[in-house]
């Protein structure tokens, strides 16, 4: 069978020559997209295993892209944009990217980026577990979350967060603490990040995102996993 693809949408054809280069010179198979209705295209035809996303692109912006695809999946996404303020960086994350990369970057690090979240959101190599805290079910070897009986596609972070925290219910974890945990060492996010994965991980699980019986708020502390669910 094939390897899935990586989907560079791009309109700069130099950026895109040289991201599709570094990225196969890393052993990766690439499919490049020059606007945002040809990329949902061949987002939807090729399911790409992960989209490395600017955000100004003609047509359907890079943002509305986000939306789309996290609509319908959760194949990670690493934003490579001009855009490098803390709104732009909270707004990506908060629709669902993955990661944000700013440009100019080095080409290392955006293989390294890259590599870091295929492993991720790749199952693990060990016998299929689970995870159960009430009504929320974790497949672990899946990736797969279940509420209820009910399936809820997360995002690699958001599924990340979830699995640390469910593991260790009722320890408390400050923000720069997930942070570690979730992004890792080589993190270019603050600690708004941390808010706002939350609030996505809430609308998600949550039956009141405003009353959370798994993932509370302990103000002026961080978050932590409720010890009976």
């Amino acid at each position: 069978m094939a390897a899935q693809p990586v989907l560079i949408v791009e309109d700069d054809p130099k950026i895109a020559e040289l991201v599709v280069k570094n990225l196969e010179a890393s052993g990766l198979v690439c499919q490049w997209a020059k606007d945002g209705t040809s990329a949902m295209a061949a987002f939807r035809k090729l399911q790409p295993a992960l989209i490395v996303l600017d955000l100004m692109i003609p047509g359907i912006d890079g943002l509305e892209v986000c939306r789309q695809v996290r609509a319908e999946g959760n194949t990670p996404i690493l934003m490579l944009t001009a855009r490098s303020s803390e709104s732009d960086k909270v707004l990506g994350f908060e629709i669902g990217a993955d990661d944000y990369l700013t440009k100019p970057f080095s080409t290392r690090e955006l293989v390294a980026r890259v590599r870091a979240l295929l492993r991720r959101s790749g199952p693990p190599e060990e016998a299929p577990q689970t995870l159960e805290r009430g009504a929320l079910l974790l497949d672990l070897a899946r990736r797969i979350v279940e509420v209820g009986g009910r399936r809820v596609d997360l995002t690699t972070l958001e599924f990340d967060l979830l699995h640390f925290l469910a593991q260790r219910p009722g320890r408390v974890f400050s923000r720069e603490q997930l942070l570690q945990q979730v992004w890792g060492e080589d993190r270019f996010v603050d600690d708004r990040s941390i808010d706002s994965l939350v609030s996505r991980l809430r609308r998600k699980i949550e039956a009141d995102p405003s009353h959370p019986q798994y993932v509370q708020t302990v103000w002026g502390a961080g978050y932590r996993f409720a010890e009976r669910s």
